[in-house]
């Protein structure tokens, strides 16, 4: 029996697309497994070359999870085409329906550098870290146009007290006191004063092994990067802590210390080291302590069991960075105790 079509899928509007930006009929339409966000991806198998195209569908969104008075999330579009202009790797493009939401994308595969990297040979992960590393500097080099939003949003003090809003709310794995959350509060404010002090680079937002996938080339796979819209302005270090500090693909201290290494040697602005490591550690506090609440969350509030996994290497991760980062600013010593005492198990 054919089942019966999805009224959520919006057929006639992708059909269009498909024949204006390919000239392709769909053959079938595949839902694909949606993450922690709300947007959703479909798979549209094209009867011709390319074979397949993924359909990008933007959801009504949800303003609590943004900072109050802080725009959403722009369009992919025209970010994704100023990327490719600059030579980064991004999707193809097939055409999009801005009233619906809809972007039509280059099938990059299923294989992300998290599926890459687990089954790789030791060298074949520390090239494959290197290729994404090699990335950072050069999205850092993009230049402003003067008409992205992306280059006008940026990591700021309302964006800094939202994540330590989520970690004292959704990270403890228990209810916050009141004493608790004031900790939290201070230490991600200081972290916000630091940010304010340092240069301002254009960050992909959301650089993590789900987000790099990898395209088959001449000369073995490439890295593509996906999910660009959240791209704004942060300290140089931002991309290189959510890669490096990436709970779906756990580093050892040793890896993320050489390519860290490798990131700041050729990074535009050329951090002093002891400057990058303080800054990567603070924002591994803000950016692991946000990552954390929103996968015990999910576990706790919406019954996903997908994030289990990535609790013990976001807290092992906070774990590692609160103790330097306390060492080199004493202001951040009660929320490295506080830290200290958080149990993995908690949900």
């Amino acid at each position: 029996m054919t089942p019966a079509p999805d009224p959520s899928i919006p057929e006639e509007r992708l059909l269009r697309l498909a024949r204006e930006g390919l000239g392709r009929g769909i053959v079938r339409i595949e839902p694909l497994c949606a993450g922690l966000g709300l947007r959703r991806f479909l798979r549209l198998h094209l009867d011709g070359p390319p074979g397949t195209a993924i359909a990008r569908i933007e959801a009504p969104e949800d303003p609590a999870g943004r900072p109050a008075g802080v725009a959403p999330e722009p369009p992919l579009e025209p970010l994704r085409t100023h990327l490719e202009q600059a030579g980064l790797p991004v999707p193809a493009s097939y055409g999009w329906d801005a009233a619906a939401g809809i972007d039509l994308l280059e099938d990059v595969g299923e294989v992300s550098l998290r599926r890459a990297a687990a089954e790789a040979s030791p060298e074949e992960r520390r090239a494959l870290y290197a290729e994404a590393c090699s990335l950072i500097p050069r999205l850092q080099r993009v230049a402003d146009p003067g008409d992205l939003p992306a280059f006008r949003r940026r990591l700021d003090s309302a964006q800094l007290a939202y994540k330590a809003d989520l970690f004292a709310r959704y990270g403890l794995g228990r209810p916050a006191t009141p004493a608790e959350t004031r900790v939290v509060a201070e230490a991600f404010t200081r972290v916000a004063e630091v940010c304010d002090k340092s240069p301002q680079r254009l960050s992909h937002r959301d650089f993590q092994s789900e987000n790099l996938h990898t395209r088959p080339g001449t000369r073995g796979p490439t890295l593509v990067m996906i999910d660009l819209q959240g791209a704004f302005m942060a300290p140089p270090e931002y991309d290189a802590v959510c890669l490096l500090r990436d709970s779906y693909t756990e580093l050892s201290d040793a890896e993320v210390t050489a390519h860290a290494a490798q990131v700041r040697a050729v990074l535009p602005d050329a951090p002093d080291p002891d400057e990058f490591a303080l800054r990567f550690d603070l924002l591994t506090l803000t950016r692991k302590g946000k990552d954390l609440a929103r996968y015990r969350y999910a576990i706790a509030e919406r019954g996903d069991s997908r994030y289990r996994d990535c609790v013990g290497p976001a807290l092992r991760a906070l774990r590692s960075a609160a103790p330097r980062a306390a060492r080199r600013d004493p202001q951040l010593a009660a929320l490295a105790e506080l830290i200290a005492g958080l149990e993995e198990g908690s949900a």
